[in-house]
């Protein structure tokens, strides 16, 4: 038979992260749980962001791809003088 589902799932970490973020929670005056969101949501903001420049160095790389991305960009920047004013 099947174990209900916790209402919080547990995850298994080491004594060590474990008095880590007990020491981060103390200092910054938060709970583990939010010191812990707050870490897993950096990482994948990290994660992303190393993402995107390694796609963005691959296509500066690729002198064809490049040349298309910057004929791109012009096409982009004239509807800047499209006449529409800005609110």
């Amino acid at each position: 038979m099947r174990k209900p589902a916790s209402p919080t799932p547990n995850v298994r970490i080491r004594a060590h992260t474990h008095a880590l973020l007990r020491q981060l929670a103390r200092e910054a005056g938060e709970s583990m749980q939010a010191i812990l969101d707050q870490a897993v949501e950096r990482y994948r903001r990290e994660k992303f962001l190393r993402a995107a420049n390694a796609d963005f160095a691959a296509l500066r790389s690729n002198p064809k791809a490049w040349k298309e991305e910057l004929r791109e960009r012009q096409v982009w920047e004239q509807t800047l003088a499209d006449g529409l004013d800005k609110k």
